[in-house]
């Protein structure tokens, strides 16, 4: 199975374009474009659009996440999983880690789950 991608709107927008031009049958949609939640919507919103279209938050909001994602499983929610950027990791690094969650992942294998990047090596 391969993931979907939500780019939360304060990921710096390269990881798109690099994503598209190295990967380009990964879907990564960033939030603002056309058919995704405007620029501003609040992240509970944002968690309710990712769970109606199947898509996994990618963000670097390692702050306020943890506390959104458990109000909206406490309400009887679920979404596909929210991964979280690292900072001591190059973009390209990331982005290879997100190839590698999208291509070898099984269905509902984040589900209601937080992943902090790296996820393949980590112990």
């Amino acid at each position: 199975m391969t993931l979907k991608y939500l780019l939360d709107e304060n990921v710096n927008p390269a990881y798109k374009i690099q994503l598209t031009r190295n990967s380009p049958d990964l879907v990564m949609w960033v939030v603002g474009e056309p058919n995704t939640p405007a620029r501003g919507t609040l992240d509970p919103q944002i968690l309710k659009w990712c769970d109606e279209y199947g898509f996994v938050l990618v963000t670097n909001n390692r702050k306020s996440m943890p506390t959104h994602l458990a109000d909206y499983i406490a309400e009887g929610n679920h979404i596909p999983g929210i991964f979280i950027l690292n900072t001591k990791l190059s973009m390209g690094e990331n982005l290879d880690e997100l190839v590698f969650l999208a291509e070898a992942s099984f269905e509902s294998e984040y589900q209601d789950q937080i992943i902090y990047l790296p996820h393949s090596y980590s112990v």
